[in-house]
């Protein structure tokens, strides 16, 4: 019901004491205040379930014969506060008056909430899945269901020139996917230290926009960022609006930067509100202009990049040309280097280099041959064979460059360190005694070569421990730019990373090379990685800053020192929950039960005792929480377990058609119900248990003491797991053919409703897709989201083809943890143990535990 309530705005003198000092400071005596309504909005089939309360500010000057222009502005509340920070209808009321700003009606919409209606619940907010998503939906929601409604009886401008929408934080990057999505209704955007990372996907925009750039959608963007801002688990706040503004400015449109003074919050950007209205709504308004400060500076190498008759040299060989398979129809030049110090009868370290001709190049910028000998021989190194590799040439396209370098090099995933696995290594190990110490196995490059080498290590870092990095491509060449938002929602690998970048290195149609590798060594570093940065103003893309630090970055890379991981969290707000305070450092995988035939099933009781099922044994089995002894509950294959609050166990058989309960005592099993196809189940304490049927495509809801099914909910691809949050008043469902996991309302009743993908699954990367020039990475379609659990912080963990995905209890994604057997099929898991702070996982054949802080 829409209710209305007409308030006048009263300015106290405590009003001005909060605005700068100057013309803006609204009196009462000389500004008269426009009328502001509020009401809330409860009908949206866009976001269904949820509420929102809207106010809606219409200027003195407001004339029914004359359009008005709009502005709206996300999070509401907080906007129009007459003793808030903004005021912001007290600066309007000023600007207006004084002729710096059309007339204009201000809507304030807050975000959407979902009310619990099952006692004892908590409501659920909805505004990190409206404001960060990257779609149509939010603007959906103003243009179809609520601007209608706000706006009745109002003349109001349809030009998108005549509407701007406005936000601050998560609301500032909705405020810009609203004209994003939707330029012919919004032409302006206001954005004050606007979340562009990974919250939801928001880190994709840079790249994005420089592909517009022969068509640059028409809207004028203001950008505003505290030098303090935030740098937590889903980035670099300063770092992402610095990127924001170098794409605009790249694509060509009308923008303006400001980075103040302050942090994440409205102090600051409430001191720039009107200069931000002026601007926006200044047709001659001046676009920021950063220039590109790139300069010819000259490589000027360090000492030990040049000749020492001392020392001895090693050698350098010209391998037989290589046909690649993994590569198909190329072929490719590559060098072997070995020390004077190597001894066949003692390992030798190895390091790879792309790129291969210009490093093992002894006149070259990278002179690894001399480089290597005089690091090798002062001991800052180990006897350390170099195996330098060209890219892949199709000899058929006749090309002196290599045709190959920018797909094997660009591309993510796994295929160029297979490659070197399954094709280059083997004749070098044949040849030479090289160590499979993964400690000192290295890898490194420059351009595309560099994230060549991350990609290689990233994949697997159980083959390089180090990575050289100079110029690194982290960019949208072939979909690069994602590594800095992933790295900081990926459980930490074990790797060391040399990086060395300039101011002015490039700024292309790909991304901002100085922006990209600032944010990337921002990731690294936030997440407790051994990680160094060499920079310098100035320089173009290419050797001659990064062949001037070769030596000392190598040195740095093979320092004999143990690293001690530093991490700060003090950027991560309330809410936010990141890994680094999940993971208890020197805690990994531990084996619970292995060789067996297929483990699935897992579930603890009250006590933290854990119970999984052998489906092939067939076999339902406990482990003790204290003694960790196993024995057989009863011998039965189930998909699905979990307790009751009675302390029954309740099961999945989807082979007969039934859901069956079973004294954990004494092995009794009795049916529940029939004519199902149960898959896995949630047990909730209102008596009813939920399972999903993923064949039918549906969620069924069973009465415990009747026996009776209804199905609650149906359309998800391949519902398979699920889980109720610890209050009952969410069901969260994956999606085993889909991309995302889905979360309900559950009603005081059992039914379900204000069904949305609210937990954004990452996914694979197809291995035999095709990485497309400018394009994202070719990922797979489905995440093969499975089991679920949720532990007492609220967080939801969900087994998938990557990993067990950690997710907030809005939805938000928190992080990755790697199956323990990257081979084998991860199918659930359940927290369970003393204490419940244990994280147990089904995977193929074996079940693991690892301990996590979870409270």
């Amino acid at each position: 019901m829409k209710f209305v309530l007409l308030l006048t705005l009263v300015l106290t003198c405590l009003f001005d004491a909060v605005f700068a000092t100057g013309a803006d400071r609204p009196t009462l005596a000389d500004v008269p205040a426009g009328d502001v309504s509020s009401a809330s909005f409860d009908q949206s089939e866009i976001f269904p379930g949820t509420v929102r309360d809207y106010f809606v500010y219409v200027p003195k000057k407001y004339s029914a014969d004359q359009p008005a222009h709009l502005m709206v502005f996300m999070d509401g509340k907080n906007y129009v506060k007459p003793d808030g920070a903004f005021r912001a209808t007290a600066v309007m009321d000023k600007l207006i008056s004084q002729g710096d700003m059309p007339v204009t009606i201000g809507v304030f919409v807050n975000p959407g909430t979902i009310p619990a209606t099952r006692p004892g619940a908590a409501d659920r907010s909805n505004r990190s899945y409206e404001y960060d998503t990257l779609s149509d939906d939010h603007a959906r929601l103003l243009i179809e269901e609520l601007l209608p409604v706000a706006l009745e009886g109002y003349n109001v401008s349809s030009d998108p020139d005549d509407r701007c929408v406005v936000g601050i934080s998560s609301g500032g990057i909705a405020a810009f996917t609203a004209a994003w999505q939707r330029p012919d209704q919004f032409g302006k955007v206001i954005s004050h230290i606007g979340s562009f990372t990974n919250i939801r996907g928001g880190w994709a925009y840079p790249g994005l926009i420089r592909k517009t750039k022969t068509d640059p959608k028409s809207i004028k963007v203001y950008l505003q960022d505290g030098v303090d801002d935030l740098n937590n688990l889903h980035g670099n706040w300063p770092l992402a609006n610095h990127d924001m503004a170098a794409a605009l400015q790249f694509a060509g449109y009308r923008y303006k930067f400001v980075m103040t003074d302050g942090g994440h919050s409205a102090k600051w950007a409430a001191t720039e509100l009107s200069d931000a209205m002026r601007w926006i709504w200044d047709d001659n308004a001046e676009s920021t202009v950063v220039p590109n400060p790139e300069t010819n500076a000259p490589l000027v190498h360090h000492p030990d990049a040049l000749p020492n008759p001392d020392v001895p040299a090693g050698t350098v060989t010209k391998m037989p040309e290589l046909k690649s398979k993994v590569f198909p129809g190329t072929t490719r030049d590559w060098w072997v280097y070995v020390p004077a110090q190597y001894d066949a009868s003692k390992p030798a370290a190895l390091m790879v280099f792309q790129d291969g001709q210009r490093f093992q190049d002894a006149k070259g910028p990278w002179r690894v041959p001399i480089v290597f000998d005089n690091l090798i021989a002062r001991g800052d190194m180990p006897p350390t064979i170099a195996v330098c590799i060209n890219p892949g040439t199709d000899p058929s396209k006749n090309s002196k460059k290599p045709t190959n370098r920018s797909y094997e090099y660009d591309g993510l995933g796994n295929a160029y360190v297979r490659m070197l696995v399954e094709e280059i290594l083997p004749i070098v190990e044949a040849k030479y005694n090289i160590s499979q110490d993964r400690s000192i196995r290295a890898i490194g490059g420059s351009s595309s070569g560099a994230i060549c080498a991350f990609t290689a290590a990233w994949e697997r870092p159980d083959l390089f421990s180090k990575v050289y990095s100079s110029v690194g491509s982290f960019t949208n060449l072939r979909g690069g730019d994602v590594y800095s938002a992933i790295v900081r929602k990926t459980e930490p690998k074990p790797i060391r990373v040399y990086m060395a970048d300039t101011s002015g290195d490039v700024d292309n149609a790909f991304g901002s090379w100085p922006w990209a590798n600032r944010k990337m060594a921002s990731s690294l570093q936030y997440m407790g990685y051994d990680v160094r940065l060499d920079w310098a103003e100035g320089y173009k893309h290419g050797p001659n800053y990064g062949g001037s630090r070769f030596p000392e970055g190598i040195a740095w890379l093979w320092r004999d020192e143990t690293h001690e991981p530093k991490t700060n969290t003090r950027d991560d707000l309330r809410g936010d929950m990141t890994l680094l305070n999940l993971l208890i450092p020197g805690e990994n995988w531990e084996v619970v039960a292995g060789d067996l035939g297929f483990a699935d099933a897992p579930c603890a009781d009250a006590q933290g005792n854990f119970y999984f099922c052998d489906m092939k044994a067939p076999a339902i089995y406990r482990v003790d929480a204290v003694n960790g002894s196993k024995s057989v509950v009863v011998e039965k294959a189930v998909s699905g377990l979990m307790f009751g609050p009675e302390g029954m166990l309740y099961g999945c058989h989807g082979g007969s058609k039934h859901v069956v309960a079973i004294d954990p005592k004494s092995g009794e099993i009795h049916e529940i119900a029939g004519g199902v196809t149960p898959n896995d189940l949630a047990v909730s304490d209102a008596g009813f248990i939920y399972i999903t049927e993923t064949k039918e495509q549906q969620v069924t809801r069973i009465n415990i003491a009747t026996g009776e099914t209804k199905v609650v909910d149906t359309g998800i691809t391949r519902p398979n797991g699920i889980a109720l949050s610890g209050d009952g008043g969410t069901l969260a469902v994956s999606d085993h053919g889909g991309s995302h996991t889905w979360m309900f309302r559950v009603n005081g009743d059992g039914t379900l409703d204000a069904k949305m993908p609210a937990m954004p699954m990452r996914l694979a990367i197809d291995p035999k897709g095709k990485f497309e020039f400018n394009q994202p990475p070719p990922y797979q379609s489905a995440s093969k989201g499975d089991g679920m659990a949720v532990d007492a912080a609220g967080r939801y963990y969900v087994t998938s083809d990557l990993g067990v995905q950690i997710f907030d209890s809005t939805g938000r994604p928190c992080g990755v943890l790697p199956k323990p057997d990257a081979n084998q099929p991860l199918t659930s898991c359940t927290l369970g143990g003393t204490g419940h702070n244990y994280l147990y996982v089904t995977n193929g054949d074996t079940v693991y535990r690892r301990k996590l802080t979870v409270n």
